[in-house]
């Protein structure tokens, strides 16, 4: 499967920057989540990848292949870049039976194929089932009803999924009648004798014509295969479909409509009818957000698992993030077209590159607290929080506070000199939906409306994201608390607690119940609470927090 890498992609809509120089790497048979609020340009990031949407600039490859280059010239149609897409509405033909939904596709491919024997395939597969001619039988059998009728249907099914092999073979397999004869082993050494025979005539016939047979029976000419321009075989189509079908377990359903199935397993089919042409990437747009809650959680474990058994890349669009930490290798957040962190889901989630990502990602949100403070000399950060409360933040690795200011600062104007030397360059167009400052919310009791006052921002302040995990409630907490309120679930309670004007949420694991204007103590625990600056929004440090 390819690599993908976007170059210096940009995507604009006269002055609207839907996706606003875009640099990325999705590796082989990677599971990437494109993630991030509507609009923020998830989807046409993915649509730009898959020939659907043409970038404004940029370059955009797929394995060694430039699919799109600006400067070049050069923009692959969608259906020469051999990628799959599932989209959020299933798209499936109505008139249409299942397999023929699945099938359609592959029906009208016409391109440079291998040759292939398809009858000493065939006759192969027979073969393999053949030289077990008890488990052959046993398999037949197994479709039997109480009243000792055999249903050919659900044997040819069962017989397609037990040696992966198309209807067709599993007729004529039916046709040797093992399972009516008595000595069913003296049926199949005669039909094995008649299949080595065709098995050697064909390998013979490739010869003459200066070839030899791989083990899949294509044709081969000096190690490599011989191709020509046709469209798939019968036999080639069933084998497709009745593959993809045993990987997402719908094999039973061939002759029914969409109407006639479930949610869930229309979105099985759908993903069946993208896998048949086996493209090298797939593509999924929001795929179970029209599944309800528990339906969506066992469809997201069968992607897992789908992931695995193909071995394909798969680019993920969705803007929930619990889907997006479940499934995806690595996690790629977007806000306002523009890539705010790419990393693994529990290092986005516990390594936040900034205020916007720590806020993004989590269920219940992190804890954010503003604070004032300077460094210590033995490195810890002396900050003032929650009105008053004295603190001390404690870095987990060192940290030179006053060394990252002026590296930020640097790399910031940087960036500044960069974009006024862009908007010198001729055709270069001014970004109308301009980048903001991420405003953290503080949870309060009594909310106040955000009139988006300016406030004059210095290297004393900062911003302690706390995830409701690391709030400890327990007899020996620092800090007084009263219980806001407290919703158990089972399994833990989400509680938020009431510290003078602020609400701090907490995840309490146990059956434990609390009353509403209970009295409480609790405390922050562990070394991964995160640092930010004020200033920029970005992340200094993980570390610990002890109040004083």
């Amino acid at each position: 499967m390819p690599k993908i890498e976007l170059t210096h992609v940009t995507k604009r809509w006269d002055k609207f920057y839907a996706v606003d120089d875009l640099n990325l790497t999705i590796e082989d048979n990677a599971f990437v989540t494109l993630l991030g609020p509507s609009g923020c340009g998830k989807t046409t990031t993915l649509r730009m990848i898959a020939g659907l949407e043409t970038p404004t600039s940029g370059r955009i490859t797929i394995g060694d292949q430039v699919v799109f280059d600006s400067e070049a010239g050069i923009n692959i149609p969608a259906n020469k870049r051999k990628v799959g897409f599932l989209f959020q509405n299933y798209a499936l033909w109505p008139n249409m039976t299942v397999y023929q939904n699945i099938s359609f596709g592959l029906t009208n491919v016409k391109e440079a194929l291998p040759k292939i024997d398809l009858e000493a395939r065939k006759a192969a597969a027979l073969l393999h089932a053949l030289q077990r001619p008890d488990d052959v039988v046993k398999t037949i059998q197994e479709c039997v009803d109480k009243k000792g009728k055999l249903d050919e249907n659900k044997a040819h099914i069962k017989l397609i999924d037990r040696y992966e092999i198309s209807l067709y073979t599993a007729k004529e397999l039916m046709g040797c009648k093992l399972q009516d004869s008595m000595e069913p082993a003296t049926v199949a050494k005669a039909k094995i004798s008649e299949l080595e025979k065709t098995l050697a005539a064909a390998r013979q016939k490739c010869a003459a014509e200066g070839c030899e047979l791989s083990e899949d029976f294509t044709y081969l000419k000096n190690g490599k295969p011989v191709t020509s321009v046709r469209k798939l075989s019968k036999e080639e189509i069933d084998l497709s479909v009745r593959r993809v079908a045993r990987i997402v377990k719908i094999g039973m359903f061939m002759d029914r409509y969409p109407a006639e199935l479930s949610g869930g397993q229309q979105q099985r089919v759908a993903i069946a009818r993208t896998l048949a042409p086996e493209p090298a990437v797939l593509f999924m747009d929001e795929p179970l957000s029209n599944l309800d809650a528990k339906l969506r959680l066992e469809m997201r474990s069968e992607l897992q698992r789908l992931h695995l058994e193909t071995g394909s890349t798969f680019v993920y669009v969705t803007h929930d993030q619990m889907e997006a930490m479940t499934l995806a290798t690595k996690i790629c957040l977007i806000d306002n077209g523009v890539l705010q962190q790419y990393d693994a889901p529990l290092t986005v989630y516990g390594r936040p590159n900034n205020t916007f990502v720590a806020d993004f990602v989590g269920n219940p949100a992190i804890n954010f607290m503003d604070a004032k403070g300077a460094q210590n000399p033995d490195g810890s950060v002396a900050l003032t929080l929650l009105d008053g409360l004295r603190a001390t933040f404690t870095p987990a690795a060192p940290l030179d506070l006053k060394a990252w200011f002026a590296q930020t600062d640097a790399a910031a104007e940087a960036v500044r000199a960069a974009e006024a030397e862009k908007a010198k360059s001729k055709g270069h167009v001014e970004k109308g939906n301009k980048d903001v400052l991420f405003r953290h919310h503080i949870a309060k009791v009594d909310e106040e409306e955000d009139f988006g006052d300016e406030v004059e921002l210095t290297d004393e302040d900062f911003v302690v994201g706390v995830r409701p995990e690391f709030l400890e409630l327990s007899e020996q907490g620092a800090l007084e608390g009263e219980i806001y309120s407290a919703m158990p679930t089972g399994m833990e309670t989400t509680v938020k607690v009431r510290v003078g004007d602020y609400l701090l949420t907490g995840v309490v694991f146990g059956g434990v119940l609390y009353r509403i204007g209970q009295k409480i103590k609790l405390d922050f625990k562990g070394g991964e609470l995160v640092l930010f600056s004020r200033k920029n929004g970005r992340l200094i440090t993980q570390g610990s927090l002890k109040l004083q």
